[in-house]
């Protein structure tokens, strides 16, 4: 199993109240496997992709990657895990509007190399990330900024940049949902590819039943815990 959750717990504070979100959840990732992760509005989801790539830490329960639980490591070996293992995509594409969408994709590998190693490395740096902006198709936006590009170019440039550091695990929340409807399915048709052709394990979170029938397995979240699949829901 290349990512588990077991008996996962997560309350947050409201003002005076306490609001339990996740209750006992437990979970399984497969290598190479496209999951996708539904549920209402306050389920949990976006809760649990945070606790999966330990942007965030469980109240009570453990999360292993490959059977090594990671969920309590100090911060600078998750600050790692995020860098190196974990690529993340949001519904708002978090590009920094000074840099281009080159330097942007850049990003990742010049937060995880020192000074010196950048300098050393980065002309096979920026050829990685050019390579990786051409794949998702954006060869021709490499200088462009953020506010130059559609929603649909700022999403495909967030997921270059999101596997620039050829991570192992893809986590993505509410990918298309700042995006119109072909747009959005342009989007998950990409994912799809690199989950085929390259391997990548990807644990997506949607409240869009049509875009789920890409994925290869689906889990509905209810009140913080799995439910059973919902028929005609997993894909095949």
């Amino acid at each position: 199993m290349l990512l588990t959750a077991i008996d996962l717990h997560k309350t947050y504070r409201k003002n005076a109240e306490k609001v339990r979100v996740l209750r006992g959840l437990d979970l399984e990732v497969h290598p190479g496997e496209f999951l996708g992760i539904t549920g209402f509005s306050g389920s949990g989801k976006s809760t649990l992709l945070h606790l999966l790539g330990t942007l965030d830490k469980p109240d009570q329960g453990e999360i292993l990657l490959e059977g090594r639980r990671i969920d309590h490591l100090p911060n600078a070996e998750r600050d790692r895990l995020r860098n190196q293992t974990f690529g993340f995509i949001f519904q708002f594409y978090h590009l920094l509007p000074e840099f281009t969408t080159l330097n942007n994709v850049l990003m990742p590998q010049m937060i995880g190399h020192s000074v010196l190693g950048w300098l050393l490395n980065r002309r096979e740096m920026r050829r990685r990330a050019e390579e990786m902006l051409d794949r998702v198709g954006l060869s021709h936006r490499l200088k462009h900024r953020p506010v130059e590009l559609s929603g649909g170019e700022m999403q495909r440039a967030a997921v270059a940049r999101a596997l620039i550091n050829r991570p192992r695990v893809l986590l993505a929340d509410e990918p298309t949902g700042n995006l119109d409807t072909a747009t959005g399915a342009e989007v998950i048709r990409l994912l799809r590819e690199l989950n085929r052709q390259d391997g990548l394990t990807i644990v997506m979170v949607t409240h869009n039943l049509d875009i789920l029938s890409e994925t290869d397995r689906v889990v509905r979240l209810v009140e913080g815990r799995v439910e059973n699949p919902t028929p005609g829901l997993v894909a095949v």
